[in-house]
């Protein structure tokens, strides 16, 4: 389960100060497929950055099945981020010089896998977002958007993580195959009991999340009717 209580987040600079979140609270159950929406702006990939470690609120408390984040010092977050956290972003951010098989291994290797069981690994998590043999052996250019994107998916799901954060991940693909990739992501939160939390401007992929929030200037203004508020 996902815990976020009271959470704000404010930013200083030498003329102004900016209150990106404020004083947020909600909790997500485990397996659930999440959508936060709302304007650029808004503070959406704020509280994404913080639910991932990447950034701590000022004040307020994030908890990740048992563990308390927002109180972990920079090593036992950097732990967290590897083993616990799935990312996936709108840009893939795959390395180009190295094939889709290798790019999944990555995080197994971070994560001190064995070296006999990584490839193994990456081929098993490639293969359960839909790519084929000989695509997974393939660098990154002479893939689709799409299968880019399923290749990102991979690497994020390969360490099994409680917990997937994926900022705007249909934003650069077609309409049909974003509806691809909503419903591969939708499907593993099922089959993985992963929580997948997804930023987006896609309101079809909105409407058809388990659980909606709507954030708007660091607040939210609404949650899903299945939504389980603090």
């Amino acid at each position: 389960m996902i815990k976020v209580t009271k959470l704000t987040r404010i930013f200083k600079t030498n003329s102004e100060t900016v209150k990106a979140l404020e004083n947020i609270s909600f909790t997500i159950k485990d397996g659930t497929f999440a959508s936060i929406v709302g304007r650029s702006g808004s503070g959406k990939t704020t509280l994404l950055g913080l639910m991932g470690g990447l950034d701590k609120p000022t004040s307020g408390s994030i908890s990740v099945g048992n563990k308390e984040i927002t109180s972990m010092n920079d090593s036992k977050l950097i732990k967290y981020r590897s083993s616990k956290i799935g990312f996936v972003f709108q840009s893939y951010n795959l390395i180009p010089n190295l094939s889709a098989l290798e790019n999944v291994m990555l995080p197994l290797e971070f994560n001190k896998v064995e070296s006999s069981q990584r490839q193994n690994l990456a081929k098993e998590a490639l293969i359960s977002v839909g790519l084929d043999e000989n695509q997974i052996k393939r660098k990154p250019a002479r893939l689709s958007g799409g299968q880019q994107q399923r290749v990102a998916i991979a690497r994020a799901i390969v360490t099994k993580p409680k917990l997937v954060l994926a900022d705007e991940p249909t934003g650069n693909l077609d309409s049909h195959t974003a509806k691809v990739i909503f419903k591969l992501l939708k499907d593993l939160a099922k089959s993985e009991n992963t929580t997948i939390i997804v930023v987006t401007h896609d309101l079809e992929i909105a409407k058809n999340s388990d659980l909606t929030f709507k954030i708007e200037d660091g607040k939210f203004i609404k949650g899903g009717s299945n939504a389980k508020r603090s």
